[in-house]
């Protein structure tokens, strides 16, 4: 709920009296977010309650005012010249104006951007453009989403803020992209999924915008098996294979405002089967396997934005050497590096011992804080999913047993005490995590 409640004069001019409880809601909103908690600090909006400007039923009750006002309108504009008609239309809610309208959406769930899209022309179109969420992005409102793929060629949503599952369109593709490795990212209000087809390699880009698949803009060097990282409306991918196999040491930028990608300098060492972070304001690229190394790298490489360069650090990721057992399996079978940055601390899921660590930074080591969730299970590190989700450490697995059809969420935000899970969500479903991506917009 709101901390505060503001008066809203009984004379402002309305279609209806519905029309009027939106308006209250949305001077709320807006008088809210001038006071006490700037704009600029309500990040993360979706999985911190006490930065929630409407609680969930408000948030249902406004939608469902803002359906009957645009009923309301309808009627209200035929009794209007041409002009007048014209615009009301452009102003979405015309008692408000459209600068207030938008403002209002803006603090909206993502999840009510659907019913809010099929009120009328205006709407659908304001949300299908992506400018809500571009100036969500400028003042600091960021809800996350999981994307994740437990079949070939099905992907699954899931809102942690309402626990609400959402099964996405297929994907329409050949059998060779269905068997081939994949690689995906979420940039922007995107979803990419790599894989190869045929003859080449290829990009399926889902767009939230317009709740479809579409073929993505290729990359200038095609690759496979290498390691990505996100941050707002850009991602980078570095090293991976190309299609003869070759290991990479090249690198390439994508901004999904524009839809191209940028080439840029290559690293100092190819490698493929690695992962990729944003870490303090640079990209990181970490672990993998090199050109005539049958073992996994232990360096890690960063990328300077202003420096345009990449620095070597040594002995990065030695974490799976530690432990009996754990070389069994060859470098190429183990999966890359399970990591996740929340609050700029740098976490990675050992899958060998089932334990949870952290970087130190200042010395350069990985530090033991926990386990992971009892049911995440994998194969080599395979099948398992560990992001950053907002503020908050997502684990997405389930049992290996041939009985065990279901798929689990935890989530656990970092303290200095051990991980504390907790299950967002369960569903039937295949155990085995294919790819994984979490949309911040």
């Amino acid at each position: 709920m709101l901390e505060e409640s503001y008066h809203v004069s009984r004379d402002l001019p309305c279609a209806c009296e519905q029309a009027r409880k939106w308006i209250y809601y949305a001077f709320q909103v807006i008088e809210h977010s001038k006071g006490k908690r700037p704009l600029e600090h309500v990040a993360d909006i979706g999985l911190r309650k006490s930065s929630k400007l409407l609680d969930a039923q408000e948030k249902e009750e406004a939608v469902q005012c803002l359906h009957d006002l645009s009923l309301c309108q309808e009627e209200h504009s035929d009794k209007q010249h041409d002009s007048d008609t014209h615009s009301d239309s452009s102003s979405l809610i015309h008692q408000i104006g459209r600068d207030l309208s938008v403002n209002c959406l803006l603090h909206c769930s993502r999840s009510d951007y659907g019913s809010i899209a099929s009120l009328n022309q205006s709407f659908r179109s304001l949300i299908q453009s992506g400018e809500l969420y571009r100036l969500r992005r400028q003042m600091g409102i960021v809800e996350h989403w999981v994307y994740f793929s437990c079949n070939l060629l099905e992907w699954e949503a899931f809102d942690p803020i309402r626990s609400r599952w959402m099964h996405l369109p297929a994907m329409t593709s050949n059998e060779c992209f269905m068997c081939s490795d994949k690689e995906s990212l979420a940039v922007g209000t995107e979803l990419l999924v790599f894989g190869k087809e045929i003859e080449s390699h290829v990009i399926y880009k889902y767009s939230i915008l317009t709740n479809s698949w579409s073929s993505g803009m290729k990359t200038n060097t095609p690759r496979c098996l290498f390691g990505s990282g996100s941050l707002g409306e850009i991602a980078i991918v570095a090293g991976g294979c190309d299609s003869r196999g070759n290991i990479l040491s090249s690198a390439e930028l994508y901004n999904s405002e524009t839809g191209t990608w940028e080439t840029l300098p290559s690293m100092n060492k190819p490698r493929k089967l690695c992962s990729g972070v944003f870490l303090d304001g640079k990209f990181h690229i970490i672990g993998g396997v090199g050109v005539g190394n049958s073992n996994v790298l232990t360096c890690g490489e960063v990328y300077d934005f202003k420096a345009r360069s990449w620095t070597e650090v040594p002995d990065m990721f030695p974490a799976r050497n530690r432990g009996a057992g754990v070389n069994d399996a060859p470098a190429i079978a183990k999966a890359p590096p399970l990591l996740a940055v929340v609050k700029n601390d740098l976490y990675a899921a050992y899958y060998a011992e089932n334990e949870v660590w952290k970087y130190d930074k200042r010395r350069n080591l990985w530090i033991t804080i926990g386990r992971l969730p009892e049911q995440a299970t994998s194969m080599n590190g395979w099948g398992l999913a560990f992001r950053a989700c907002g503020d908050q450490l997502i684990v997405i697995g389930g049992p290996r047993a041939l009985n065990g059809r279901f798929i689990e969420i935890n989530s656990w935000e970092p303290t200095d005490g051990a991980p504390n899970w907790n299950l967002l969500g369960r569903k039937h479903s295949g155990s085995f995590v294919y790819n994984c991506a979490v949309m911040g917009c």
